[in-house]
């Protein structure tokens, strides 16, 4: 029998110093029964450093189709897709012509280093993608962060993340490879 995905509850208060926002979102997270804490946690400090009134968490790991996290204007249209991981050259490609900003946020070191030698040439033609590292250090900081219910507090600041729950906290300083144009 297949395993059901374990519903998080998140209460995420967003403070962006960066670009002056100051929000709280109320996340219900699905998390695929195959994906980490690591991952789920990349894909809420993602959330995070893309938050948006419309931006949204979507079905993730279960489709091949829609992004970790997208933000679509009143129109319908995708604004904003959000990846995680180490996705494809054709899916990256595919990303580029669907949204008008991606945004790729590898994780796992010397994979991820290893992974953008290969296909960073090819993704050159692309001015509206952006990718963003995140070191195995913080990710695995974040991962011990998780649980079923949680409160965050996301402060960002000159591009730095600190993220805390209760009394533990954890810092991510997200590496820029490639910025969007």
């Amino acid at each position: 029998m297949a395993q059901k995905a374990t519903i998080y509850k998140i209460e995420l208060s967003v403070s962006d110093m960066d670009r002056h926002y100051y929000e709280t979102h109320k996340l219900t997270v699905a998390k695929h029964p195959s994906e980490t804490d690591e991952r789920l946690m990349v894909r809420i400090v993602a959330f995070a450093l893309n938050a948006h009134e419309q931006l949204e968490m979507t079905k993730g790991l279960s489709t091949d189709d829609e992004p970790d996290i997208w933000q679509k204007s009143l129109s319908g249209e995708l604004d904003v897709w959000v990846a995680l991981g180490l996705p494809s050259e054709k899916v990256i490609r595919q990303s580029c012509s669907k949204a008008k900003k991606v945004i790729v946020y590898p994780y796992g070191g010397r994979t991820a280093e290893m992974w953008w030698d290969k296909i960073k040439n090819s993704t050159t033609r692309f001015d509206n993608l952006q990718v963003v590292n995140l070191s195995p250090s913080d990710t695995d900081a974040l991962a011990k962060l998780a649980s079923r219910a949680m409160k965050l507090q996301i402060n960002i600041q000159d591009g730095d993340v600190m993220v805390s729950v209760d009394d533990a906290v954890a810092y991510v300083t997200p590496e820029e490879w490639k910025s969007a144009a």
